[in-house]
């Protein structure tokens, strides 16, 4: 605790007095939820919110650290390599979401760790849970030669204005938000929430066309687009308004049907874009200039170069200056990717890169990728063969990023809740498989292979052209771990793209052999110059479904494939719960004392002249009080906004409830007036006043019950 509290006094003194009361509070409600105070349901929402996540393995967490837009400096690198080989297993995993994982926390140290890492500005707030999560950005935004303009700014502003915003903070399900930084569209933004691609209009003004609704899952949906150009200056105002309307309208019992794309699925696209309009008064800002100096580089001075060359293999070095590296945008320099297999890295690994970076490269500002790698920024031409050099040492330097070679995938068994099958240990093999018997397969950038542990998609394999995802299958008594193939997916560039087909289900350890298969018939079948899913379309889901089905033929299982990869026990399932999202808490008394503590942190706001979040505060104690005494009642509303109806048509249009006028003219006033001092104190004053009468209420219906 003695550290803990000097950790802290490190961070107060920084100025950062927001993350300090962030976690002091984890702290606190972790000692409340070990004493028995706090609904373990309830506490799993608050760590969740805060980067802490449950593991496959009962009593360790997964820590999730949000790299905004995958930004790390070799500062940053070391503290989270320190803070692995202290509390974890001194081993850094890279997401597909730009994070970096760490694995068997123990929950009572994560407010420690969590102030270690915000000594170096590295935070856990909303990595996780119901929120906004982490948002990405294509790695080679501000030094892509084929860019309009740098969108890191714009990601970074995002970022910076939606944390710890009081609105983001319990919605249905999270928000996933992508700028790719051209029409390729590097960071699959047909796949998120929010997508942003960069354009110009007639004026050369800066802007997006803006994608939403989408999602990969166990049902995938490509996104819409909203918007064909959005000037910049409006960028965050709508970003704002969706997700308040997400917040009202998103479904909250469900969980299957409580992402984003489900909602502008039920009542379409149009309907969407005009609660969005309509949320136009509530937004804190109507418009919002983006700091566009922080994308400005500043190169540090670089040491001279050793006087004598390193001995390398041209051949091997040739292989990987054409596969790992491009020409900036900026004259001379040039970046250079690091394929990281499986996206694991030891600290000590991470320790030796951080201290390469500092030599050869950009030491503020590289990037991890979305293919779970890295990319350094600013190397010269002349320190290619020197930084080769020192990253073969580290086994770093293997060719073929981002090629057919370089597989996606998520830890799958290792460590998540909802795996079915392996999808690491797979993966391996299948790299094997490539990099041995098709090696000029690393050439190849049409054809991505994605690995998921489960249909929920964090390896992306709906998006690949070939995908694979965990499955299992019975054969008498026995159960097989299984692989679920799926071709046909991929990006077609400008927000738009394809998802996925399911072909046949097959034992896991046979998918060396489904890759086989496909290379080969490909090889023959396909023309000069043919796209794979260009082959795919014209030979056929069926005909891929005929070649890969004696390999789904189950009646000549050999006894390894009992076994899934890696393990040396019979395979079995065993899937958790997972918390992909928070569970709904329909406590009644949990939703009084949230309400109480909201009241607390509107007032507190209002006092701290933050109207727009005393505001927000205001509106979820009427929301939280409503729907206590709503399910008092054994009555279960699944939206904000069906609750505002409900409550009216049970308690106010019955005359069970008197408040001089509709439930709903009264919350919704939220976005029907401008934020203001005026109105943050009238609502939180009517708020208080609906809070107290509804615990009015309930106590004298509990009197009249039990004096009946």
């Amino acid at each position: 605790m003695q550290s803990f509290r000097t950790e802290l006094e490190l961070v107060n003194h920084s100025g950062k007095a927001l993350v300090e009361k962030d976690i002091i509070e984890l702290d606190k409600k972790i000692r409340e939820f070990r004493e028995g105070k706090i609904h373990e349901e309830k506490f799993r929402s608050l760590r969740l919110a805060r980067g802490v996540y449950g593991q496959r393995q009962q009593g360790v967490q997964m820590i999730r650290i949000k790299l905004p837009f995958g930004k790390i400096t070799t500062k940053q690198l070391r503290r989270i390599a320190a803070i692995s080989d202290e509390y974890s297993n001194s081993n850094l995993h890279l997401t597909t979401r730009q994070d970096i994982q760490i694995h068997h926390v123990s929950l009572d140290k994560t407010p420690e760790l969590w102030a270690k890492l915000e000594q170096d500005e590295i935070t856990l707030r909303e990595a996780c849970g119901n929120t906004v999560r982490n948002i990405t950005a294509s790695a080679e935004a501000g030094i892509d030669p084929n860019e309009l303009f740098d969108v890191s700014p714009y990601a970074h502003a995002v970022f910076s204005y939606f944390l710890r915003k009081p609105f983001g903070q319990e919605l249905g399900r999270k928000i996933k938000i992508a700028f790719s930084n051209h029409e390729k569209d590097t960071a699959v933004t047909y796949i998120h929430d929010l997508g942003f691609i960069p354009k110009l209009n007639a004026k050369k003004q800066r802007g997006f066309k803006v994608l939403v609704g989408g999602g990969l899952g166990a049902q995938p949906f490509v996104a819409q687009t909203a918007h064909d150009f959005l000037h910049e200056d409006y960028l965050i105002p709508f970003v704002e308004a969706v997700v308040r309307v997400f917040d009202r309208h998103g479904e909250r019992v469900s969980r299957h049907k409580a992402r984003l794309k489900y909602l502008i699925n039920k009542i379409g696209i149009e309907s969407f874009l005009n609660l969005v309009k309509e949320e136009e008064n509530a937004v804190l800002n109507k418009v919002y200039a983006i700091d566009k100096n922080q994308s400005e580089t500043i190169l540090q001075f670089k040491n001279k170069l050793p006087s004598v060359s390193p001995a390398i293999d041209e051949f091997k070095f040739n292989q990987w200056l054409r596969t790992n590296t491009f020409a900036q945008k900026q004259n001379g320099y040039y970046g250079v990717y690091i394929k990281v297999l499986l996206g694991n890295i030891s600290s000590a690994n991470a320790r030796e890169l951080a201290n390469i970076i500092d030599t050869y490269a950009l030491s503020e500002d590289f990037r991890i990728t979305i293919n779970q790698g890295f990319l350094l920024k600013f190397v010269s031409k002349e320190e290619l063969p020197f930084l080769y050099a020192e990253l073969k040492k580290l086994n770093l330097a293997t060719p073929g990023f981002d090629s057919v070679g370089d597989i996606t995938t998520c830890p799958g068994t290792d460590t998540c809740n909802l795996a079915i099958s392996n999808s690491t240990n797979i993966s391996v093999e299948l790299e094997k498989v490539i990099y041995e018997e098709y090696p000029e397969l690393i050439y190849n950038h049409d054809i991505k292979i994605k690995i998921s542990g489960c249909m929920n998609s964090c390896g992306q394999h709906g998006l690949a052209q070939i995908g694979f995802h965990g499955s299992s299958f019975k054969v008498g008594t026995n159960v097989i771990p299984a692989v679920q193939v799926l071709l046909g997916g991929g990006t077609l560039g400008n927000g738009k793209g394809r998802i996925a087909e399911k072909i046949i289900k097959v034992a896991s350890k046979r998918a060396p052999d489904v890759l086989r298969t496909l290379f080969n018939d490909f090889e023959e079948g396909a023309f000069e110059g043919e796209y794979f899913n260009s082959y795919f379309d014209r030979k056929g889901k069926d005909y891929f479904y005929q070649l890969l089905k004696p390999l789904a033929d189950n009646s000549n299982l050999k006894e390894e494939e009992y076994y899934d990869w890696g393990s040396e026990q019979k395979f079995q399932t065993a899937i958790g719960v997972g918390e992909c999202a928070g569970v709904i808490i329909d406590l009644v008394q949990t939703l009084f004392l949230e309400a109480e503590e909201k009241l607390n942190y509107s007032l507190n706001n209002l006092k701290a002249g933050n109207y727009g979040d005393s505001i927000y505060h205001s509106y979820s104690v009427f929301i939280q009080a409503a729907k206590a005494i709503l399910l008092d009642a054994g009555l279960h509303v699944n939206t904000h906004h069906a609750l505002i109806n409900d409550f009216d048509t049970q308690f106010v249009a019955s005359g069970k409830f008197e408040l001089g006028k509709s439930f709903k003219d009264i919350i919704l006033q939220i976005n029907k007036t401008e934020p203001s001092q005026n109105f943050a104190s009238s609502y939180f004053s009517e708020a208080l006043k609906f809070f107290n009468d509804v615990k009015n209420y309930r106590e004298s219906n509990k009197e009249i019950v039990e004096h009946a």
